[in-house]
Order: C-alpha cells, then sequence, then structure tokens
C-alpha cells in the first residue's frame, strides 16, 4: 500500500520553513502532494500558478513530491489523489488553536484521513510567509529564511 500525504498551504512566498517541513514529509511518506490553495481571505503577492512553479523549482530534489494547485475542499483534493494523510507545519504554540479548528473540521468531514503535525526546525521557527513579504518589500536581507531562488522572484516583485 502507497503511503500518500498532502502538505497544503498558500505558499506565498514558500520559506525555508515549509520546505523544511515538505522534505521531512517526503522521507515519511512514499508521494506527497503539496496543494496550492488559494487563500479566499487574502490577496497573494503571487499568482497560484506562479506559487506552483516556484515550488516544483525548489522542490525538483525530491522524487516522490508533487505539487498541485486546488481550489475547495482539502479533503476533496485528498481524495483526488489517494491522500490518508494531511500534513501540518507547526511553529508555535499560537500556531494550534487554528490548526486544531481546520482538523476538526476535517475529521468531521472524512474521520478516515488523519492530520499530522510536524514541529518547524526551531532556526525557521519564526519565519512566515508575511513577515519574509514584508522585510523583502523594504530591501531586507531574506537569503536565510528562502531560498535564494524565491529571494530573487521577489525582489523582482518589489523592484517594479
Amino acid at each position: 500500500m502507497t503511503r500518500v500525504a498532502v502538505c497544503p498551504g498558500s505558499f506565498d512566498p514558500i520559506t525555508y520553513g515549509h520546505l523544511d517541513i515538505i522534505e521531512r514529509a517526503s522521507k515519511v511518506f512514499d508521494k506527497v502532494y503539496i496543494s496550492v490553495l488559494k487563500n479566499s481571505s487574502k490577496e497573494g503577492l503571487f499568482t497560484p500558478q506562479e506559487r506552483v512553479d516556484m515550488i516544483e523549482e525548489v522542490t525538483k530534489h525530491l522524487e516522490n513530491v508533487e505539487v498541485r494547485q486546488f481550489n475547495g475542499l482539502l479533503i476533496d483534493f485528498c481524495h483526488q489523489v489517494g491522500a490518508r494523510a494531511i500534513v501540518r507545519g507547526l511553529r508555535a504554540v499560537s500556531d494550534f488553536e487554528y490548526e486544531m479548528q481546520l482538523t476538526s473540521m476535517n475529521r468531521k468531514l472524512d474521520s478516515d484521513i488523519e492530520t499530522i503535525y510536524m514541529m518547524t526546525n526551531n532556526n525557521y521557527s519564526f519565519i512566515s510567509s508575511s513577515i519574509v513579504k514584508e522585510v523583502a518589500k523594504y530591501g531586507g536581507k531574506i537569503e536565510d529564511v528562502v531560498p535564494p531562488y524565491i529571494a530573487n522572484l521577489l525582489e523582482g516583485k518589489f523592484s517594479g
């Protein structure tokens, strides 16, 4: 039986914190789908397709990882790809309440799909896409928190 998981997120942009979780999930599961979800409550800096493209670039070394865009319920995406697990990263205790709400609703929708939490590496626990965008917007140093490819894309977004 193939162990399939989904790592969902808006990834606007992807950070080393996200990559930490994705790389570790790729060691636990046979197949990992990165589900790029359009966040209806936020306007993205990058289009969903740009996010798919950037994630494909920075995860190309992971043979069992595939990136897909998805709109709708995460549980429906899990059904489409045959996933039995959702992998979520936790940075701090403050993330837990929101994640617990998501997990409870997903469990109500399909109790056979488990949510697995991974604590982000302490080196990345302070990183969020929002903070990265804010620092990049004002020309701050982001090379330690995103891959060089992503840093260049961010610079391009804010220089023009």
